[in-house]
């Protein structure tokens, strides 16, 4: 009965040993992303609004790309935020070329990421825009 116990206790202790790396992934997989990092430290000091579909012509004239995270407009005060239905083609690198289908931007127009090394000639995986997220500066 002691043979046995013990080998159920040296069983459980390599059981605890095989997961303890699967667990430390998840922990390292929970840590921010540096995009993540980046969008936080450039919406400090701001406050969410209600997500808007589109973008007028005046809203949308400057655009920073976020590597793996979103594409962040700016207007006067106001930074639109906009994560695409595939993040991982966002690289700060890239050229966007929009595919506005009218005057304005919108959610579900096309964005094709094009080299920014090949002078934009290499065509590229394209994404679709989401919401436009509105972040403004808080009154101090």
């Amino acid at each position: 009965m002691k043979k046995l116990i013990r080998n159920w206790v040296v069983m459980g202790a390599m059981s605890a040993m095989a997961v303890s790396p699967a667990i430390a992934e998840d922990q390292a997989e929970q840590e921010i992303s540096p995009g993540e990092a980046e969008l936080a430290e450039l919406l400090e000091g701001r406050v969410a609004g209600e997500p808007v579909r589109c973008l007028r012509e005046s809203q949308h004239r400057g655009v920073r790309i976020i590597d793996d995270t979103a594409m962040v407009f700016r207007s006067g005060r106001t930074v639109y935020v906009n994560r695409t239905n595939t993040p991982q083609f966002l690289d700060e690198f890239d050229l966007p070329v929009f595919r506005k289908f009218g005057t304005a931007l919108c959610e579900r127009d096309q964005v094709e990421m094009r080299n920014r090394l090949a002078n934009g000639s290499f065509p590229g995986p394209i994404i679709l825009l989401g919401e436009f997220v509105p972040y403004t500066k808080e009154e101090s």
